[in-house]
Protein backbone atom coordinates (compact mmCIF):
# COMPACT_ATOMS: atom_id res chain seq x y z
CA UNK A 1 0.00 0.00 0.00
CA UNK A 2 1.02 3.68 -0.46
CA UNK A 3 -0.12 6.34 1.53
CA UNK A 4 -1.08 10.19 1.93
CA UNK A 5 -2.18 12.41 4.66
CA UNK A 6 -5.56 14.32 5.10
CA UNK A 7 -3.90 16.40 8.27
CA UNK A 8 -1.74 15.30 10.44
CA UNK A 9 -3.00 11.36 9.99
CA UNK A 10 -1.33 9.01 7.05
CA UNK A 11 -3.66 7.04 5.51
CA UNK A 12 -3.63 4.64 2.28
CA UNK A 13 -3.69 6.37 -1.20
CA UNK A 14 -6.89 4.32 -1.77
CA UNK A 15 -10.00 4.13 0.53
CA UNK A 16 -13.40 2.43 1.15
CA UNK A 17 -16.12 4.30 -0.33
CA UNK A 18 -18.93 2.59 2.17
CA UNK A 19 -22.20 3.85 0.91
CA UNK A 20 -22.69 1.28 -1.41
CA UNK A 21 -23.10 -1.49 1.66
CA UNK A 22 -26.29 0.13 3.15
CA UNK A 23 -28.24 1.95 0.47
CA UNK A 24 -30.46 0.62 -2.04
CA UNK A 25 -28.89 -2.98 -4.17
CA UNK A 26 -26.76 -3.42 -0.55
CA UNK A 27 -25.60 -6.66 0.07
CA UNK A 28 -26.46 -8.53 3.00
CA UNK A 29 -24.90 -8.10 6.51
CA UNK A 30 -22.36 -10.93 6.23
CA UNK A 31 -21.23 -9.72 2.83
CA UNK A 32 -20.84 -6.24 4.14
CA UNK A 33 -18.71 -6.92 6.77
CA UNK A 34 -16.19 -9.02 4.65
CA UNK A 35 -16.05 -6.02 2.20
CA UNK A 36 -14.37 -3.73 5.22
CA UNK A 37 -12.72 -6.92 6.14
CA UNK A 38 -11.33 -7.12 2.71
CA UNK A 39 -10.64 -3.43 2.87
CA UNK A 40 -7.52 -3.75 5.65
CA UNK A 41 -6.38 -6.81 4.63
CA UNK A 42 -5.60 -5.17 1.66
CA UNK A 43 -4.11 -2.24 3.75
CA UNK A 44 -6.66 0.45 3.50
CA UNK A 45 -6.58 2.79 6.17
CA UNK A 46 -9.50 5.20 5.57
CA UNK A 47 -13.45 4.26 5.47
CA UNK A 48 -15.46 6.60 4.21
CA UNK A 49 -18.94 6.92 5.83
CA UNK A 50 -21.77 9.38 6.44
CA UNK A 51 -25.38 9.62 8.64
CA UNK A 52 -27.12 8.98 5.80
CA UNK A 53 -25.61 6.46 3.86
CA UNK A 54 -28.75 4.05 3.92
CA UNK A 55 -32.40 3.03 2.30
CA UNK A 56 -34.89 3.06 4.21
CA UNK A 57 -37.02 5.66 6.33
CA UNK A 58 -35.91 5.05 10.69
CA UNK A 59 -32.14 3.75 9.16
CA UNK A 60 -30.01 6.82 9.63
CA UNK A 61 -26.49 6.32 10.66
CA UNK A 62 -26.97 2.47 8.88
CA UNK A 63 -23.81 2.97 6.96
CA UNK A 64 -21.95 4.13 10.46
CA UNK A 65 -23.22 1.10 13.12
CA UNK A 66 -22.21 -1.18 10.20
CA UNK A 67 -18.52 -0.25 9.91
CA UNK A 68 -18.00 -0.08 13.81
CA UNK A 69 -19.60 -3.48 13.79
CA UNK A 70 -16.98 -4.47 11.11
CA UNK A 71 -13.95 -2.94 12.91
CA UNK A 72 -15.21 -4.50 16.24
CA UNK A 73 -15.16 -8.18 14.34
CA UNK A 74 -11.88 -7.48 12.61
CA UNK A 75 -9.14 -9.87 13.70
CA UNK A 76 -6.13 -7.73 13.60
CA UNK A 77 -5.02 -3.94 14.64
CA UNK A 78 -7.80 -1.70 13.45
CA UNK A 79 -6.34 1.82 15.75
CA UNK A 80 -4.27 2.92 12.94
CA UNK A 81 -7.99 3.57 10.84
CA UNK A 82 -9.51 6.66 9.94
CA UNK A 83 -13.15 6.70 9.84
CA UNK A 84 -14.19 9.91 7.85
CA UNK A 85 -18.03 10.34 8.26
CA UNK A 86 -20.55 13.41 7.24
CA UNK A 87 -23.40 15.56 8.24
CA UNK A 88 -25.75 17.57 6.93
CA UNK A 89 -27.87 15.26 4.41
CA UNK A 90 -31.03 13.09 5.38
CA UNK A 91 -32.85 10.23 3.49
CA UNK A 92 -36.41 10.13 3.95
CA UNK A 93 -37.05 6.79 2.46
CA UNK A 94 -38.38 7.68 -1.07
CA UNK A 95 -34.88 8.05 -2.64
CA UNK A 96 -34.64 11.37 -1.99
CA UNK A 97 -31.59 13.48 -0.73
CA UNK A 98 -32.38 16.47 1.92
CA UNK A 99 -29.68 19.30 3.02
CA UNK A 100 -30.26 20.18 6.64
CA UNK A 101 -26.97 22.88 7.16
CA UNK A 102 -27.54 24.47 10.05
CA UNK A 103 -25.58 24.54 12.92
CA UNK A 104 -27.87 23.31 15.55
CA UNK A 105 -28.30 20.14 13.42
CA UNK A 106 -24.36 19.49 12.42
CA UNK A 107 -24.21 19.57 16.28
CA UNK A 108 -26.36 17.13 17.30
CA UNK A 109 -25.90 15.14 14.01
CA UNK A 110 -22.14 14.65 15.00
CA UNK A 111 -22.62 13.61 18.38
CA UNK A 112 -24.80 11.14 17.19
CA UNK A 113 -22.45 9.94 14.52
CA UNK A 114 -19.70 10.03 17.59
CA UNK A 115 -21.74 7.33 19.64
CA UNK A 116 -22.34 5.57 16.77
CA UNK A 117 -18.60 5.00 15.46
CA UNK A 118 -18.26 4.07 18.91
CA UNK A 119 -15.38 6.99 19.43
CA UNK A 120 -14.71 9.67 21.32
CA UNK A 121 -13.89 12.19 18.41
CA UNK A 122 -14.66 12.02 15.00
CA UNK A 123 -11.04 11.49 13.17
CA UNK A 124 -12.24 13.07 10.40
CA UNK A 125 -16.06 15.00 10.48
CA UNK A 126 -17.37 16.47 6.67
CA UNK A 127 -20.31 18.97 6.35
CA UNK A 128 -21.84 17.04 3.08
CA UNK A 129 -23.18 19.77 1.04
CA UNK A 130 -23.24 23.50 1.55
CA UNK A 131 -27.41 24.05 2.32
CA UNK A 132 -28.58 27.10 0.20
CA UNK A 133 -31.35 28.41 2.80
CA UNK A 134 -28.60 28.66 5.55
CA UNK A 135 -25.44 30.97 5.53
CA UNK A 136 -21.94 28.87 4.72
CA UNK A 137 -20.66 30.69 7.72
CA UNK A 138 -22.74 29.28 10.05
CA UNK A 139 -22.85 26.19 8.85
CA UNK A 140 -18.86 26.22 8.67
CA UNK A 141 -18.78 27.92 12.06
CA UNK A 142 -20.68 24.77 13.36
CA UNK A 143 -17.52 22.85 12.29
CA UNK A 144 -15.10 25.26 14.23
CA UNK A 145 -17.58 24.97 17.26
CA UNK A 146 -17.27 20.64 17.19
CA UNK A 147 -13.03 21.39 16.70
CA UNK A 148 -13.25 23.63 19.54
CA UNK A 149 -15.19 21.08 21.58
CA UNK A 150 -13.33 18.34 20.69
CA UNK A 151 -16.26 16.35 19.23
CA UNK A 152 -13.90 15.63 16.12
CA UNK A 153 -10.34 16.09 15.21
CA UNK A 154 -10.70 17.38 11.77
CA UNK A 155 -12.91 18.90 9.24
CA UNK A 156 -13.59 18.46 5.89
CA UNK A 157 -16.31 19.99 3.28
CA UNK A 158 -18.09 18.56 0.54
CA UNK A 159 -19.81 19.37 -2.71
CA UNK A 160 -18.20 22.74 -2.82
CA UNK A 161 -17.07 25.88 -4.61
CA UNK A 162 -13.48 27.65 -5.21
CA UNK A 163 -15.53 30.33 -3.29
CA UNK A 164 -16.76 28.30 -0.03
CA UNK A 165 -13.23 26.39 0.39
CA UNK A 166 -11.59 29.72 0.83
CA UNK A 167 -14.22 31.29 2.70
CA UNK A 168 -14.23 27.23 5.22
CA UNK A 169 -10.40 28.00 5.38
CA UNK A 170 -10.65 31.40 6.83
CA UNK A 171 -12.86 30.18 9.33
CA UNK A 172 -11.10 26.59 10.27
CA UNK A 173 -7.90 27.16 9.39
CA UNK A 174 -5.97 24.47 9.65
CA UNK A 175 -8.46 22.43 11.08
CA UNK A 176 -9.64 22.16 7.64
CA UNK A 177 -8.12 19.04 6.26
CA UNK A 178 -10.27 18.14 3.53
CA UNK A 179 -11.96 19.02 0.34
CA UNK A 180 -15.08 15.91 -1.06
CA UNK A 181 -16.21 16.29 -4.87
CA UNK A 182 -17.29 14.53 -7.30
CA UNK A 183 -14.16 13.80 -9.71
CA UNK A 184 -13.64 11.14 -11.92
CA UNK A 185 -13.10 10.88 -15.81
CA UNK A 186 -17.13 11.78 -16.93
CA UNK A 187 -16.54 14.31 -14.43
CA UNK A 188 -13.90 16.99 -14.59
CA UNK A 189 -15.26 20.31 -14.08
CA UNK A 190 -14.22 20.25 -10.11
CA UNK A 191 -10.55 20.65 -11.27
CA UNK A 192 -10.11 24.47 -9.90
CA UNK A 193 -11.48 23.21 -6.84
CA UNK A 194 -8.68 20.02 -6.57
CA UNK A 195 -6.13 22.81 -7.79
CA UNK A 196 -7.07 25.01 -4.52
CA UNK A 197 -6.75 22.20 -2.26
CA UNK A 198 -3.59 21.21 -3.48
CA UNK A 199 -2.28 24.66 -3.05
CA UNK A 200 -3.87 25.15 0.68
CA UNK A 201 -2.10 21.49 1.43
CA UNK A 202 -6.17 19.86 2.00
CA UNK A 203 -6.44 16.25 0.86
CA UNK A 204 -9.45 15.94 -1.69
CA UNK A 205 -11.44 12.99 -2.07
CA UNK A 206 -13.02 12.47 -5.11
CA UNK A 207 -16.73 10.58 -4.77
CA UNK A 208 -17.29 8.21 -7.49
CA UNK A 209 -14.29 8.44 -9.02
CA UNK A 210 -14.92 5.50 -11.64
CA UNK A 211 -17.28 7.38 -13.33
CA UNK A 212 -17.84 6.52 -16.92
CA UNK A 213 -15.95 3.46 -16.76
CA UNK A 214 -18.06 2.03 -13.60
CA UNK A 215 -21.61 2.28 -12.47
CA UNK A 216 -22.20 4.69 -9.56
CA UNK A 217 -23.96 2.40 -6.96
CA UNK A 218 -26.76 5.23 -6.97
CA UNK A 219 -27.47 4.35 -10.56
CA UNK A 220 -28.99 1.02 -10.39
CA UNK A 221 -28.51 -2.26 -12.46
CA UNK A 222 -29.36 -0.64 -15.35
CA UNK A 223 -26.58 2.75 -15.15
CA UNK A 224 -24.79 3.82 -17.86
CA UNK A 225 -20.94 2.49 -18.23
CA UNK A 226 -18.76 2.74 -20.99
CA UNK A 227 -17.17 0.65 -22.60
CA UNK A 228 -13.99 0.71 -25.09
CA UNK A 229 -12.12 3.54 -23.41
CA UNK A 230 -8.94 4.83 -23.68
CA UNK A 231 -8.83 3.23 -19.98
CA UNK A 232 -9.96 0.08 -21.28
CA UNK A 233 -7.42 -0.18 -23.76
CA UNK A 234 -4.47 0.26 -21.38
CA UNK A 235 -5.75 -1.99 -18.75
CA UNK A 236 -6.35 -4.83 -22.01
CA UNK A 237 -2.49 -3.66 -22.42
CA UNK A 238 -1.61 -3.74 -18.42
CA UNK A 239 -3.24 -6.96 -17.75
CA UNK A 240 -5.36 -5.22 -14.93
CA UNK A 241 -8.91 -3.99 -15.00
CA UNK A 242 -10.33 -0.42 -15.96
CA UNK A 243 -11.03 0.44 -12.87
CA UNK A 244 -7.11 0.51 -11.52
CA UNK A 245 -6.49 2.12 -14.23
CA UNK A 246 -9.04 4.83 -13.61
CA UNK A 247 -7.96 5.14 -10.03
CA UNK A 248 -3.73 5.05 -10.97
CA UNK A 249 -4.81 7.90 -13.38
CA UNK A 250 -7.18 10.26 -9.96
CA UNK A 251 -3.83 9.20 -8.42
CA UNK A 252 -1.21 10.91 -10.90
CA UNK A 253 -2.95 14.11 -11.25
CA UNK A 254 -2.30 15.27 -7.72
CA UNK A 255 -0.83 14.19 -4.44
CA UNK A 256 -3.51 15.77 -2.63
CA UNK A 257 -6.15 12.72 -4.17
CA UNK A 258 -7.33 9.91 -2.30
CA UNK A 259 -10.12 8.40 -4.51
CA UNK A 260 -12.83 6.50 -2.21
CA UNK A 261 -14.31 3.99 -4.77
CA UNK A 262 -17.46 2.32 -3.30
CA UNK A 263 -17.59 -1.34 -3.04
CA UNK A 264 -20.25 -3.39 -1.90
CA UNK A 265 -18.00 -7.12 -2.71
CA UNK A 266 -14.27 -8.25 -1.04
CA UNK A 267 -13.38 -8.56 -4.99
CA UNK A 268 -13.96 -4.98 -6.02
CA UNK A 269 -12.05 -3.24 -3.08
CA UNK A 270 -9.40 -5.90 -3.42
CA UNK A 271 -9.23 -5.07 -7.04
CA UNK A 272 -9.47 -0.93 -5.95
CA UNK A 273 -6.69 -0.91 -3.82
CA UNK A 274 -4.29 -2.71 -6.08
CA UNK A 275 -4.39 0.50 -8.31
CA UNK A 276 -1.77 2.01 -6.17
CA UNK A 277 0.88 -0.79 -7.53
CA UNK A 278 0.31 0.50 -11.11
CA UNK A 279 2.18 3.41 -12.60
CA UNK A 280 1.19 4.71 -15.93
CA UNK A 281 4.16 6.01 -17.77
CA UNK A 282 3.86 9.50 -19.78
CA UNK A 283 2.74 7.92 -23.17
CA UNK A 284 -0.48 6.44 -20.83
CA UNK A 285 -1.23 9.55 -19.17
CA UNK A 286 -1.28 11.52 -22.39
CA UNK A 287 -3.22 8.39 -23.80
CA UNK A 288 -5.93 9.32 -21.29
CA UNK A 289 -5.97 12.72 -21.61
CA UNK A 290 -6.24 12.94 -25.04
CA UNK A 291 -9.74 10.53 -24.57
CA UNK A 292 -11.08 12.02 -22.17
CA UNK A 293 -14.82 13.63 -22.70
CA UNK A 294 -14.18 17.16 -23.37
Amino acid sequence: MQYRTIAHTVVSAVGLGAMPLSIEHRPDERQAIATVHAALDAGVTLVDTADSYHWHAGEVGHNELLIARALARYGGDTSHVLVATKGGRGRPGDGSWTVTGTPAHLKRAAEASAKRLGVEAIGLYQLHKPDPTVPWAESVGALRELLDAGTIRAAGISNVTTAQIRQAHRILGDGLASVQNQYSPAVRDTEPELRLSEQLGLAFLPWSPLGGISRSSLDGPSGPTSIGTAFHRIAAERGVSPQQVVLAWLLARSPAVIPVPGASRPASITDSARAVELTLNERELAELEDGLPS
